[in-house]
């Protein structure tokens, strides 16, 4: 665990692990919003996908 704390912790890889989280997050957050198109699909709602994208 010290030397991947030495590694992540050098002010040259600092951007680089901000942007993997970032990464991670936007990621987890077009897969939320994935499922709940999904979903109101499969309950035959289409009509209601705009007015959950806007929210």
């Amino acid at each position: 665990m010290k030397e991947f704390w030495a590694i992540i912790s050098v002010p040259d890889n600092i951007p680089i692990v901000a942007l993997l989280l970032a990464v991670l997050f936007f990621l987890y957050v077009a897969l939320v919003q994935a499922f709940r198109t999904d979903r109101l699909i499969k309950e035959g709602r289409e009509d209601e996908i705009y007015d959950e994208m806007i929210k």
